[in-house]
């Protein structure tokens, strides 16, 4: 990570403070979780996530009261952080001096832009500023988009609203729209690294869940185990319909702990129609090694 701003985390510092994530990273320390884990997550509700988190200890991960620009599309996507300040010229012209000797291009606004990758989402702190606070428009949203294939979260307006609605996949989550923007008034102080939503802490790599109840931000390492705990909620609830509606148990029998008849008649029933479901295969057959229910 280039050291344009105080507040970037090195590769190394950012995998000191991701501790509890093992697997694949960016060259920039985030943790890269795969894709295929980020695609499963689109089916998985805020409600299911936020409960795994809770119960492992993370208790403030979800923030609400956003205004998201494709009402009833989902985003999922490995965050870049990026943290905005009210501007101050001294602070500024010494980060300007450190992204021109870097290679940074143009003004601050675009840097984090520039070092976006497939799948990541653009999660910014711009302290929840509306009037001249619009960070993108348009055509910076066009240029995320063409990076990440994703929108953004901001903490804060976006402007052009109308244009960013023109790019189908740019779903994304802001605090309004107000046609000011707030290059003049902010500075860019620091990127990968922890910011604060409202009340929420992401750290660089969480992977961003944002559905029209709110956004949550999932820590890397607990992706996986949000993924598979909706995967079995989902396939139990089909289950339990379909007997319910067959005549097959009572309401009783379905809304309590499952006797050991119920779960060999689930595990059957999943070996049935493994290629019905709306799990993917490998998933399913994970289940029934596993038998963690």
């Amino acid at each position: 990570m280039m050291k344009f701003a105080p507040q970037n985390l090195t590769p190394e510092e950012l995998i000191e403070y991701t501790p509890l994530w093992t697997g694949e990273r960016f060259a920039d320390g985030r943790p890269r979780v795969s894709d295929e884990l980020i695609e499963r997550l689109r089916s998985v509700t805020i409600t299911q996530a936020w409960t795994v988190l809770r119960n492992e200890g993370f208790h403030w991960q979800y923030e609400g009261g956003w205004v998201c620009t494709h009402p009833g599309q989902v985003l999922t996507g490995r965050a870049l952080t990026a943290l905005y300040m009210p501007r101050r010229p001294d602070m500024r012209e010494v980060m300007e001096r450190k992204g021109e000797t870097l290679g940074c291009i143009g003004d601050q606004i675009s840097w984090p832009i520039d070092l976006l990758s497939p799948g990541d989402v653009y999660v910014a702190d711009v302290f929840g500023k509306i009037d001249q606070g619009a960070v993108i428009g348009d055509n910076l949203a066009t240029a995320i988009y063409a990076k990440s294939g994703n929108g953004v979260v901001h903490d804060a307006a976006v402007r052009d609203v109308d244009g960013l609605r023109e790019l189908p996949g740019f779903t994304s989550f802001v605090r309004g729209v107000h046609p000011t923007y707030a290059s003049p008034t902010i500075m860019l102080t620091g990127c990968n690294t922890p910011i604060r939503l409202g009340g929420v802490t992401v750290m660089p790599g969480d992977v961003v869940l944002g559905r029209s109840d709110g956004v949550i931000f999932v820590p890397p390492h607990l992706v996986e185990k949000v993924v598979k705990t909706s995967e079995l909620i989902r396939l139990r609830d089909a289950f339990g319909k379909g007997r319910l509606a067959e005549g097959v148990y009572t309401s009783g029998q379905i809304d309590r702990q499952w006797s050991d008849e119920i779960e060999a008649d689930f595990s059957a029933w999943l070996e049935d129609r493994i290629d019905e479901l709306p799990v993917p295969r490998e998933a399913i057959q994970d289940l029934l090694r596993e038998r963690t229910w």
